[in-house]
């Protein structure tokens, strides 16, 4: 990738308040070592430990030489209860609802749902109240994400007929919310960046000042976002965007090293984000989405929606050139076994298990697992060369609250906790 083609405007799209007030986050190396038998897949190929202070920077290409091991994006550390990718969709999107006095948001998503919970949490934190239209059926003991999202947002159980068809649904809640004298704010159809400063929008770092334009049908005390399902809006992008430049700094990964990234995918958008935000830094790094919810052609349609909604709404009149339709920006693949999304394998939680135990790093089977085994074998395949594997860990491992309720077989109790009869007072 060359150059970016318009940096002046790629600065002024960075420059905005963020909800984060630094993009900066903690980065581990992760050794492999030891190989403990020929053939099958990540579980039993490796040990694993990890290096909390990682050589970076002038270091990095030195410490990398035949060196077995990849780096790890600690965004799981990011906020005690909001998974890290989530908080880098927000890092964009609250500000841009808080600058609009909303006082409700709406969104959506299945009983699990990381996005509803961190959308509830944060908006909680700004006392901004949280609508969540939760698919499915209310489970008999609350936990995980779906715990969180009963104690911070207000929670409607929506059966599956009726939230398939999801826009109507929001929609709707929406008027119901606003009432007659309300005001509804799509983001996705009307979030714009002006070129000229306006009042009212100070940027948090620099004074600049951006203008975000909503539908608002009247003044009035109740003023209602719309959240699309797993924060899959353009303005979600941005906060990717600012994690590569602040990755890409020459005191970490620096812009002329070939970068892997590898990152779990839901939805796509965090890939999506992590892509294009290469791409417009003309970085020579290449993002790989492990597939977990859909098909190669799902995720393509959605990076293209994705792609279309920011080029219109968020660059304005910047000069930057792409193709949203044939632009190569993600590398989407099967993770390493695949399965229906949210199935579990007998051994993955065990796994999970020894990777926290000798390196710190709690893993989900659902989600991080299949990066993280992507990643080993990727830095495998690299260790003759110069490119550096990097995983991005977006947290989720509350997750595994609700995977205890639902796999209960596969959390007994190891022998080594059962205490021994001399042991016991």
């Amino acid at each position: 990738m060359g150059r970016p083609y318009d940096e002046r405007g790629l600065s002024r799209i960075l420059d905005r308040r963020w909800l984060l007030s630094s993009p900066q986050v903690k980065i581990h190396e992760v050794l492999l070592s030891n190989a403990k038998e020929a053939g099958g897949t990540c579980a039993n190929l490796f040990s694993f430990s990890s290096n909390l202070h990682p050589a970076l920077g002038e270091k990095l290409k030195e410490s990398r030489q035949r060196r077995n091991s990849f780096y790890v994006i600690r965004d799981d550390l990011l906020h005690p209860l909001i998974s890290g990718n989530k908080t880098r969709k927000l890092d964009a999107l609250l500000p841009l609802i808080e600058a609009h006095s909303v006082t409700d948001v709406v969104t959506c998503g299945g009983c699990q749902s990381a996005h509803a919970a961190a959308l509830a949490v944060a908006c909680a934190e700004r006392g901004i109240q949280a609508h969540l239209l939760l698919r499915g059926e209310q489970p008999e003991i609350p936990t995980g994400y779906n715990l969180i999202s009963e104690m911070y947002g207000h929670v409607i159980y929506v059966p599956r007929s009726v939230y398939a068809n999801r826009e109507a649904l929001l929609a709707r809640h929406a008027s119901l919310i606003a009432g007659d004298d309300g005001s509804i704010m799509w983001l996705h159809d009307e979030v714009k960046m002006s070129p000229m400063p306006v009042e009212n929008y100070a940027s948090h770092q620099h004074g600049s000042k951006v203008h975000m334009s909503c539908i608002a049908t009247c003044t009035s005390t109740r003023k209602v976002a719309v959240v699309k399902e797993g924060g899959g809006d353009a303005v979600a992008l941005l906060g990717l965007i600012r994690l590569v430049d602040y990755l890409s700094q020459p005191s970490l990964f620096g812009r002329d090293q070939t970068v892997q990234i590898v990152v779990d995918s839901g939805t796509g958008t965090t890939a999506v984000g992590l892509a294009l935000g290469a791409l417009l830094l003309g970085l020579p790094w290449k993002v790989t989405g492990i597939m977990l919810a859909d098909t190669a052609e799902g995720y393509e349609k959605h990076k293209v929606r994705l792609l279309t909604e920011f080029k219109k709404l968020i660059m304005g009149d910047c000069i930057f050139t792409f193709d949203e339709k044939s632009v190569d920006l993600v590398h989407w693949i099967e993770r390493q076994m695949p399965r229906k999304f949210g199935r579990v394998f007998k051994g993955e939680l065990e796994l999970c298990r020894e990777i926290a135990q000798r390196t710190g790093i709690l893993l989900d089977p659902v989600y991080t697992l299949s990066s993280w085994e992507h990643a080993s074998l990727t830095c495998q395949k690299c260790i003759n060369s110069n490119d550096i594997v990097v995983m991005l860990h977006t947290g989720g491992t509350l997750g595994l609250f609700g995977l205890a309720q639902r796999y209960k077989s596969f959390f007994p109790l190891s022998q080594e906790n059962i205490a021994k009869p001399a042991l016991c007072v």
